[in-house]
């Protein structure tokens, strides 16, 4: 049997104006985004559609997107499009953990609020950068950001693990330029430094998991209703380590492909994106040309599946 995979949407995603077609047809999207501003005490539809400096800034980015993608997942659940086992890049894992059942919505849209700001506090704008390393070794890599923090003192190491041939480093300026020297020296010819507003999956986040711990704590997170799969771990969350995972999630690489790779054993051979951005669809066909995927973002994108 067939399985459905969600994947929904990381930070970067986010654009001005996002799923306004969605919200201006169905009141399953418009109610998600009225409880979303409800809980955060401001207007989130009016701050996507006309303040692309706010949308753009960490605790107001992530809030953002978490209601696009849980807005269109309640849209695809009303619709019949279900899925049988869930993921998300780096923030998209709060939208999975909403889709699992596990947290509700206005709860997990005021965590990530918070996440936002811990993490800008943690690594405010201009306090690092993330370089994107195309077709090496990961070994090469890891053992290269090794040699970079000890000579620099510093802190770069791998962040994200999004394809075999597509790993991003980052961390401190000066070491994550040092490591570029050195993968250059190695013979890497693609290196595509990334505009983020920080070098977030890093050490540098120390001080973001210590205080979203806290945060953690005060949640009764319930039983899944459906399999999610860790960025830390690439493996099936289990109940008692949902803290633990979302607490090292900040500050330790996301392993997306091996994530990938685990729905695959588990019997995914379809992939939804959810949420704004074509982003992990992209990822998808590098890491499986053969892999069914789709994706949802707005009106056009959502009648093309459900016509299907």
């Amino acid at each position: 049997m067939t399985k459905t995979a969600f994947l929904f949407s990381g930070q970067g995603a986010q654009k001005l104006g996002m799923a306004r077609d969605l919200y201006d047809q169905y009141e399953t999207v418009k109610a998600t985004f009225d409880e979303a501003s409800q809980a955060l005490g401001y207007d989130l539809r009016a701050l996507i559609d006309n303040d692309e400096e706010k949308l753009n800034e960490t605790k107001y980015t992530q809030p953002a997107i978490l209601t696009t993608s849980v807005a269109i997942l309640r849209l695809l659940s009303e619709n019949g499009i279900k899925p049988d086992l869930v993921a998300g890049l780096s923030l998209g894992e709060y939208s999975a953990l909403v889709a699992s059942g596990i947290i509700d919505f206005q709860e997990a849209v005021k965590l990530v609020a918070k996440r936002g700001q811990y993490m800008t506090e943690a690594a405010p704008t201009g306090s690092g950068k993330m370089v994107a390393v195309m077709n090496t070794d990961p070994a090469l890599i890891e053992e290269i950001c090794q040699k970079a923090a000890e000579f620099k003192g510093g802190i770069v190491s791998p962040a994200n693990y999004n394809t075999p041939a597509q790993i991003v480093i980052g961390g401190e300026v000066e070491a994550v330029d040092y490591a570029v020297e050195l993968l250059k020296e190695a013979g890497v010819r693609k290196l595509i430094e990334l505009k983020v507003s920080g070098p977030f999956h890093t050490a540098i986040l120390k001080p973001a998991s210590e205080k979203l711990a806290l945060e953690l704590d005060k949640i009764d997170f319930r039983p899944f209703e459906l399999p999610l799969i860790s960025n830390t771990s690439a493996k099936v969350m289990e109940n008692d380590e949902v803290k633990g995972l979302l607490t090292r999630q900040v500050m330790e690489p996301v392993r997306f492909y091996e994530s990938v790779e685990t729905m695959q054993k588990l019997g995914a051979t379809r992939f939804i994106e959810v949420g704004p951005g074509r982003v992990l669809s992209g990822f998808i066909k590098k890491i499986d040309k053969n892999a069914e995927i789709a994706n949802v973002e707005n009106l056009a994108s959502f009648e093309a599946l459900i016509n299907q």
